[in-house]
């Protein structure tokens, strides 16, 4: 929440400047120079609250009133790190159940769902519990909200890795794709999921197909083309062109009039290597022209913004060739 939202805040709050209990405080105001540059136009509500937090960090204060006077100043301003992190340390003198700051946390995590400091947070409290138990529920919930949350994702990486959660991720991964065949987080925490067990032959073998009959679905799928790559290149040669029911798949695509980007720019990966590793030099020939050509049209018509890259590209295989 913004300053400028402070004063949606309920009518019954009181300033810290008339409670009783904070009588003994004197606030210390901001200090932003005499001639500041750019002047922030803070609420009368915001520039006590941070007044007071400020006289509380001097003098190292560590109570449960200092710890409910961070909930108001992180309301307002929910990635102030200083703050976060001051909360952590009264959290840890005053031996607080550390449960409650989870269930604090999910409130925060809800409205503030793109907050670093916030994830960060809650990662800390949950190494001091060692218990993750909450974790790929929480962020299951943060994804159903925005299936591409970057700190959703880094969170729940972080946890399933920690923990040893990776058992029924697999299931989850499979469930998102199916919802949403384009979200590119899900098929990166599919490859996260598979490189931990393991992409063994056989493993690559399934993805090939796995993959292969999703492009079928939509063939102009950025995530699947670049899975595709991926899974190809973690065999032991890191070569595309070993599997041929590959090159049989993309050729019969574009035999078919599908003239996806992605399609061209795989096909060209696949005929470069093949060029390059061919003893016979009018076999090598023939594939350079196919990516010559593939280049040609990714420069004039599917990809014109990055032109001067498959100019580029064609250029170097070239070169390379004239080498051999």
């Amino acid at each position: 929440m913004s300053d400028s939202d402070s004063d949606d805040w309920s009518e019954e709050w009181i300033p810290y400047s008339q409670r009783n209990e904070w009588a003994d405080v004197t606030p210390i105001l901001q200090d932003d120079g005499e001639h500041p540059v750019v002047a922030i136009a803070y609420s009368p509500k915001f520039r006590e609250v941070f007044d007071y937090f400020r006289a509380i960090l001097a003098h190292k204060e560590k109570s449960h009133r200092a710890l409910e006077l961070t909930a108001d100043a992180l309301r307002l301003n929910p990635a102030n790190y200083t703050v976060w992190q001051y909360r952590r340390d009264i959290l840890r003198a005053l031996d607080c159940d550390l449960y409650e700051e989870l269930d604090y946390l999910d409130e925060v995590i809800r409205d503030n769902a793109k907050n670093y400091q916030v994830w960060h947070h809650r990662r800390v409290i949950v190494e001091m519990l060692n218990d993750s138990s909450k974790e790929l529920e929480l962020t299951e919930v943060a994804l159903q909200r925005d299936n591409k949350n970057y700190h959703a994702w880094q969170h729940r990486q972080w946890a399933i890795k920690t923990f040893d959660l990776f058992d029924n991720e697999l299931s989850f991964v499979d469930r998102l794709i199916a919802e949403d065949i384009r979200n590119n987080s899900a098929w990166n925490q599919r490859f996260f999921v598979l490189k931990h067990f393991g992409l063994t032959p056989e493993v690559v073998q399934r993805e090939i197909q796995y993959t292969m009959n999703r492009i079928r679905v939509v063939k102009n799928n950025e995530s699947a083309w670049n899975y595709l790559g991926g899974i190809l290149r973690q065999s032991e040669d890191g070569i595309l062109n070993q599997y041929p029911e590959v090159l049989a798949f993309c050729e019969e695509l574009y035999t078919s009039g599908v003239r996806s980007p992605y399609l061209l720019a795989f096909l060209v990966d696949l005929y470069r290597e093949q060029s390059l590793q061919q003893i016979d030099s009018t076999e090598s020939e023939a594939l350079s022209r196919k990516v010559y050509s593939l280049c040609s049209d990714m420069s004039k018509k599917h990809d014109i913004v990055r032109r001067k890259y498959w100019q580029y590209i064609a250029d170097e295989l070239k070169s390379k060739l004239s080498e051999k």
